[in-house]
């Protein structure tokens, strides 16, 4: 993980991020990248889209796709985000477009997509995303290690109290630690159990959720809870914990510490495509491809609660579905 977000401090120099505070919503001040372009309508665009996949990226995908329908008020968009293993079935079977996940492809979902049709999904980066932990607002609990994640979350530990995490405060210091997490369906199931367990099994009590949403608000009815979910569903109700690796600072889930790969559970937030460069995409297809890497869809990143990306890994992305150009640098 150090060592792919770390990539893009080498594509280019991040525009300044405001700290992130608790109490605010949504969680993100940042600057758009200058260098992409504004989206502008092309001519003969027309037909129906359907998107299928991650339940973190509905929200987005739904304020891009209301933004698209501003250009083109006679397309028809149907989001539908019940889990990032969703998408694979979905773009193989042909009943979506795109396909959005919170995680990379599996090589077995790869591997099925690639004998259906010869060749291999494009991902593509969207947005990015630090995958918070959550506590309730009234936790006096501010960081926690990975280490100390897969003792809480996985069978590899016990069943902790708040103690068992230095808290002293005597309201939780022998309360034990209420867990909430998502389903198996969820990209971010996927995600959290590989990156903060070290694939180990979640313990049989954490209380799984059907979305991303609802996690976030039981924590915040629940004054012992500890869970994870994007950032882009945190309120008020909630505070999110600085991660330390073992043995290292601990760092706040915001863009900069994204950019610089600081904060462990940063990641891509990424929409696959069925892309044949044979044949290229279709205008429907490539147009909204575009409009995702503009300065439009990427507001529509923020506007979720996430962070853009650079234009660096915009343009690269846009390489492999044959959309770069000069065309791409400036307004069409």
């Amino acid at each position: 993980m150090r060592t792919l977000l770390a990539l893009i401090a080498c594509m280019c120099v991040p525009t300044a991020a405001q700290p992130i505070h608790e109490e605010e919503s949504p969680p993100v001040d940042v600057e758009i990248d200058r260098d992409l372009p504004e989206y502008e309508r092309a001519p003969g665009v027309a037909g129906n889209l359907k998107s299928i996949g991650s339940d973190t990226l509905n929200n987005v995908m739904a304020f891009m796709s209301e933004t698209f329908r501003t250009f083109y008020p006679h397309v028809d968009i149907e989001v539908e985000g019940k889990g990032s293993s969703t998408a694979p079935p979905a773009l193989i079977e042909g009943q979506a477009q795109f396909g959005p996940m919170s995680r990379e492809m599996k090589g077995s979902e790869i591997d099925s997509f690639e004998a259906r049709f010869g060749y291999k999904p494009t991902e593509l980066r969207i947005g990015i995303d630090c995958l918070a932990v959550y506590v309730n607002k009234d936790c006096p609990l501010d960081s926690i290690s990975l280490d100390q994640l897969e003792r809480v979350f996985s069978t590899a530990g016990p069943d902790m109290t708040w103690g068992d995490l230095g808290v002293k405060d005597s309201a939780y210091q022998f309360r034990p630690i209420s867990l909430y997490g998502r389903n198996s369906a969820s990209g971010t199931y996927g995600f959290f159990k590989q990156f903060a367990l070290s694939n180990k099994d979640y313990k049989a009590t954490v209380k799984e959720q059907p979305g991303s949403s609802s996690v976030v608000q039981a924590i915040g009815r629940d004054p012992f809870a500890m869970g994870y979910s994007g950032i882009g569903y945190r309120t008020g109700d909630v505070k999110v914990l600085w991660i330390s690796r073992p043995g290292e600072e601990a760092f706040e889930p915001n863009y900069e510490n994204a950019l610089t790969a600081d904060y462990p559970l940063a990641r891509f937030l990424l929409v696959y495509v069925n892309y044949d460069e044979r044949q290229g995409l279709d205008p429907l297809r490539a147009e909204f491809v575009r409009l995702m890497f503009s300065r439009q869809g990427q507001e529509a990143v923020v506007k979720g609660g996430y962070f853009p990306v650079p234009g660096a890994v915009a343009f690269e992305d846009l390489a492999k579905v044959a959309l770069i150009g000069d065309e791409v640098a400036s307004p069409r």
